[in-house]
């Protein structure tokens, strides 16, 4: 079995990078491909010496879901069977991938898995949600405190202990475990989306096929940084990213939405 994996990086810290790398190395990860979106290729000097490591330099920034594209093709050339998209941030034990395989290969309707996700001082992260209104994505973090915490409760499924699997179409794009044979399927990243909402865009895509499984039986650990919240550059970015989001899959009629927020919802037995 070959379970490959993609880093895109942009100027991203040597140490967490080695950090996710080791991690993956560890837990029999090969190849790891390092798609580099950075304006020189400094990294490449890091990667060259680990074995199993494989460096890909785009020669500028093409964006997040396409640069993981160049290594998911790559991963398609040597016949992997599951491919990990990776943020650098993203570091976990060492059987955490074996567990995740054998999960997958005793499951083939499952097309996707993320496992429970904690911030590092153990703070649970809530990586899976319901499918995005452009209320919950876009307005929302300019809503009083009051409205964006009730919003946050149900689209982010705050209400939920998360202690058992659950089939949900939105993961967050910093684990995605993809089952290769969906991904031949249903396709990669939308490389219209720069960076932002593109792990909506796949999850769903994946979701109308196949299961896409929260996993709480394992546990990675994700800092999460939450750049375009303080950033003004990537929030513009995220903006314009949730408008071709929407003008895809329908701002207000979006039937698939409905359908699949609801059947969530009511599996959690939410009633407000």
């Amino acid at each position: 079995m070959i379970i490959s994996a993609s880093i895109v990086t942009f100027n991203t810290d040597h140490d967490e990078l080695l950090k996710c790398i080791e991690s993956m190395r560890k837990n029999g990860v090969a190849p790891i491909y390092i798609s580099d979106n950075s304006p020189n290729d400094e990294l490449r000097g890091l990667c060259v010496d680990i074995d199993g490591v494989i460096y890909l330099n785009n020669n500028g920034n093409i964006g997040y879901g396409a640069a993981h594209n160049v290594a998911i093709r790559k991963a398609k050339e040597v016949g992997a069977d599951y491919h990990i998209v990776i943020n650098s941030d993203v570091y976990f034990d060492d059987g955490v991938i074996k567990q995740i395989a054998e999960y997958m290969e005793g499951n083939c309707d499952v097309g996707q898995l993320i496992p429970n996700t904690i911030y590092p001082d153990g703070e649970l992260q809530y990586v899976v949600r319901l499918l995005p209104t452009p209320v919950d994505l876009i307005f929302r973090r300019f809503l009083p405190e009051s409205f964006s915490k009730k919003i946050n409760n149900r689209l982010l499924l705050e209400f939920w202990d998360h202690k058992h699997p659950l089939n949900v179409p939105f993961h967050m794009g910093c684990f995605m475990f993809l089952r290769m044979s969906a991904i031949n399927e249903v396709g990669m990243f939308d490389e219209n989306i720069f960076m932002y909402t593109e792990d909506i865009d796949l999850t769903r895509r994946i979701h109308k096929k196949y299961k896409t499984m929260f996993w709480p039986e394992v546990t990675i650990v994700h800092a999460h940084k939450r750049g375009s919240y303080k950033n003004k550059k990537l929030l513009k970015i995220h903006m314009k990213s949730a408008i071709k989001y929407f003008n895809k899959w329908g701002w207000i009629f979006d039937s698939e939405r409905r359908k699949w927020n609801k059947e969530v919802l009511n599996e959690l037995g939410y009633n407000k």
